[in-house]
């Protein structure tokens, strides 16, 4: 995607070809920089503090963070010990853990003296494939969009939550990849784009994306949605997914199940956009079986932002006194969800549809 004119992925290698490159996203919307991955440790800070953020992102830094860590020791114990310290940053996207366990397992059948570069050429297959399955989903999903233009007649208003746009991804992102697609196809659309509260990945990352392709926005309070559903102003809802069961069960950002009641009671389309590499096929009961993270709660009691004057500010906007808790995602249930986007086509979110779509995964392949 394109800044300020010049295309970026979220992450690449330097010159050096070594030095894993990435977007800072702890500065946007109101600075764009890049910070420098060379170690281990760097990696694991980079997903920990939210630098680089979004399931697909995260399980590619990842894989390039084994690669950093192979540089140091690539023997069998010295690649356990990296993917335990990796395991450990963020435990809900199950897109870190599948590419980790895909770049190990290449190690692993490989010589000692050969496992640098084989990290790195499968850490770089990965991110190919995540940008294709990404623009993929936008093609799959930009066809709902313009049917659903057809069917009103009109400009199509679509509500997302959270980031689930290129700067979650390598490229194109999953829930912004069909709004891309289908605003570059001219549908005349308008995005309803969720603050998400604590950390407003909507409010700085969706509307600094979608400010930077032109493409009609409003940001509104996370509470709203439901406001607007009643009164006809959405047609259909898209968010991403850090990890979706074989039966269809949805982990997002804290937040994504209050809208899709709200879609279900008002009749509005709730889809999720993921690529195979969101799918745990272990798991089959979201509510249950996929652990929740909780960050921080200085992340609930402080907020950042900029002054009119220019300066960047961090403020606590709680009693001092008072506790918070931090819970990042939460699950939607398969009921909930009217369909899902993935790189191979749309599906009902059931097991049944799911494995047709993706039939070597269900047989364990």
């Amino acid at each position: 995607m394109n800044v300020d004119g010049r295309y970026y992925r979220t992450i690449w290698l330097d010159e050096d070809g070594a030095t894993v490159r990435v977007i800072d996203q702890t500065r946007l919307p109101f600075r764009f920089e890049t910070r420098a991955l060379r170690s281990l440790d760097d990696a694991a800070d980079a997903i920990k503090e939210m630098i680089v953020r979004g399931a697909p992102l995260i399980g590619v830094t990842g894989a390039y963070g084994l690669a950093l860590a192979a540089r140091q020791d690539a023997s069998d114990a010295g690649l356990a010990q990296a993917c335990e310290t990796l395991l450990r940053t963020r435990p809900t996207a199950i897109n870190l853990r599948w590419a980790l366990d895909r770049v190990r397992a290449k190690l692993l059948a490989a010589p000692v003296s050969e496992r640098v570069a084989v990290a790195y050429a499968e850490s770089a297959a990965i991110a190919d494939e995540d940008a294709a399955c990404c623009e993929a989903i936008g093609d799959h999903g930009a066809k709902l969009i313009r049917e659903a233009a057809a069917r009103k007649g009109g400009r199509v208003n679509i509500l997302t939550h959270c980031n689930a746009g290129w700067l979650a991804t390598v490229d194109w992102g999953t829930a912004l990849a069909p709004i891309y697609k289908a605003a570059r196809a001219g549908v005349d659309l308008h995005v309803w784009v969720d603050e998400t509260r604590p950390r407003n990945q909507g409010a700085s990352l969706t509307a600094f994306e979608l400010g930077g392709e032109g493409i009609a926005h409003s940001v509104i309070a996370d509470n709203a949605g439901g406001h607007l559903m009643q009164h006809g102003e959405v047609d259909l809802c898209i968010v991403g997914s850090d990890r979706t069961t074989r039966a269809g069960d949805v982990c997002n950002k804290i937040g994504t199940y209050l809208k899709a009641l709200a879609a279900q009671a008002n009749g509005v389309p709730f889809y999720v956009a993921l690529p195979a590499s969101t799918f745990d096929w272990r798991l089959s009961n979201g509510v249950a079986e996929i652990p929740i993270e909780e960050r921080g709660a200085d992340e609930v009691s402080y907020i950042s932002g900029r002054t009119d004057g220019g300066e960047i500010l961090r403020v606590r906007v709680t009693p001092p006194a008072s506790p918070a808790r931090n819970f990042a995602f939460d699950v939607t249930p398969a009921r909930h969800v009217t369909a899902l986007i993935t790189e191979r086509g749309v599906c009902a979110a059931n097991e049944a549809a799911i494995g047709a779509m993706f039939p070597e995964a269900a047989r364990g392949g």
